[in-house]
């Protein structure tokens, strides 16, 4: 389905579906025999009978680690995807790491979908997470964990906001204190706000930090050319699989918006005085020792850092 600017989603849907797609790759990494991270709610949370025409359809998308997959040509490399998954969940969990380190005990994740950090990071005594996303998508995470005896690390607050909406006094509602130091996540998040959505994030972000806060972002790199290849090998996969007659609904080239304009993150943090650090997502991973395999894909990514003076 399209995006529009009044749409809403499940767990199960639109862009609700998307962290299903992120949370079965952490969920294939922590089983891998040496992981680069340890999601172990990740594969609870996408286990559920509830979820499963979506599995069916991410494992559809993924072609096999060994290429075997009979669509392997249009498909996308499941160990590229997964890899990518867990270059990122490293990044941000030791930028979470750092910002408890350095004394931040209010954390903020926009956008949380499946996110489980607020059960499997060694958060400090004291520590606050809220957790911003759509009321369905938080409610279908707690109940979940919840129903396999799963308890937070943290103290975590729910805040059931559309970050299209005033989201701001929602989570001032839910206990927030603008005046300490928070550390922020935008994770994943930025193609699927409005531009003008975005722009009014990192203004709400700057806004309500207080010195000593940090922010961190996922920036996606693909140019419109590369994204034009991916989305004519995505159609192609599509129409195989359709003429078997397999559900190829889940579309994720309809959730992203094009909105020209964009405010680059390291340059408007910067002309807000914050300190930034960019990091080539290519260059993390073989650090890491996770070497891309192709040109191709999420390593063309960026991972934005910025610390408010």
């Amino acid at each position: 389905m399209a995006r529009s600017l009044d749409d809403s989603w499940d767990i199960a849907t639109s862009v609700g579906a998307t962290a299903v797609m992120v949370a079965l790759a952490r969920a294939r990494e922590t089983a891998a025999t040496d992981p680069l991270i340890r999601d172990e709610f990740a594969e609870l949370l996408v286990s559920t009978p509830e979820l499963e025409g979506v599995r069916e359809q991410v494992g559809a998308w993924w072609s096999g680690p060994d290429g075997d997959d009979e669509d392997g040509d249009v498909a996308v490399d499941a160990q590229q995807m997964i890899d990518y998954q867990a270059v990122r969940t490293h990044f941000f969990d030791a930028y979470f790491a750092d910002a408890a380190q350095a004394g931040v005990r209010q954390v903020v994740i926009l956008a949380a979908g499946l996110d489980s950090r607020a059960y499997r990071l060694a958060w400090p005594p004291g520590t606050v997470v809220y957790e911003i996303d759509l009321p369905k998508v938080l409610e279908y995470k707690a109940a979940t964990l919840a129903g396999h005896g799963a308890t937070p690390i943290a103290d975590r607050r729910p805040v059931p906001v559309d970050l299209r909406h005033d989201w701001p006094q929602a989570l001032r509602d839910a206990g927030f204190d603008a005046g300490g130091a928070t550390a922020w996540l935008a994770e994943g998040l930025l193609p699927f706000l409005p531009a003008a959505a975005q722009e009014a994030m990192f203004a709400a972000v700057d806004d309500l930090s207080g010195p000593g806060s940090r922010v961190a972002v996922e920036i996606f790199g693909v140019d419109p050319e590369r994204r034009r290849q991916a989305q004519e090998r995505w159609l192609a996969l599509k129409a195989k699989r359709a003429a078997r007659g397999e559900d190829t609904s889940f579309n994720p080239f309809d959730l992203w918006f094009d909105d020209e304009g964009r405010p680059d993150c390291a340059d408007w943090f910067g002309a807000h005085g914050w300190t930034t650090r960019t990091v080539d997502a290519r260059e993390e991973a073989l650090r890491l020792g996770r070497a891309p395999q192709s040109e191709d894909g999420p390593f063309v990514n960026r991972f934005v850092t910025a610390t408010k003076p």
